[in-house]
């Protein structure tokens, strides 16, 4: 399987001549759904879900399914009748050729003065795990954790302690685009030293084997 790296939240994954997208959210290049068989979305934030984005992939592929929580499938189900299935924690799937296991519920508490919203991670063929905006911890191993590393209701401290408690064998940067170039070796240092595990940051269009 191959990952390729999109702006912020968005990655994209390849195997067998089939892609699945994550997140292709308004952060996102605007054809960061475009050629996508599969679609997942893990809330409805725009910086995760945009519908121009969506409905450009959609359109693109006829075939094309998008797999989402209920807020999101309901603002485009209308408009692509049979493709946008709406998913919950718990739910195991199968989308061309793609394994995927829906874990997580809410939202990561950004105030708490603001209500949470719900929020799921997608955990694909038992390896890749991307868990929104949430510090998820599947119920399964992960091979590969897509790490939120910047957000405004995070800090590096739970961070880090989120990469411990997961395990995972490597840990990819994702949700950075607040990430100043200046911060970046801090978040590095820390979270490479301190997670115990291999972790690394990808630049936007940068692609790796898993």
């Amino acid at each position: 399987m191959k990952l390729t790296k999109k702006s912020h939240a968005c990655v994209r994954l390849e195997k067998d001549g089939r892609t699945l997208v994550i997140d292709p959210g308004g952060f996102s290049e605007e054809d960061a759904a475009v050629g996508a068989d599969v679609v997942l979305v893990t809330h409805e934030h725009p910086d995760h879900f945009d519908e121009y984005r969506l409905r450009a992939g959609l359109e693109g592929n006829p075939a094309a399914e998008l797999w989402t929580l209920r807020s999101v499938a309901d603002r485009l189900s209308a408009a692509f009748p049979g493709r946008v299935h709406t998913v919950g924690h718990g739910d195991v799937f199968s989308a061309a050729g793609f394994d995927v296991q829906v874990h997580g519920e809410l939202h990561a508490v950004i105030h708490p003065d603001i209500p949470r919203i719900t929020n799921v991670g997608y955990l694909v063929d038992g390896s890749v795990f991307h868990p929104g905006d949430a510090l998820t911890v599947p119920e399964h191993p992960v091979e590969t954790l897509l790490l939120p590393v910047m957000a405004p209701w995070s800090k590096i401290s739970e961070v880090i302690d989120y990469v411990r408690e997961v395990k995972p064998r490597r840990a990819i940067d994702i949700h950075d685009a607040l990430l100043t170039d200046l911060a970046r070796p801090i978040y590095d240092r820390q979270i490479g030293g301190l997670g115990g595990t291999d972790h690394g940051r990808m630049t936007p269009g940068d692609s790796t084997g898993l």
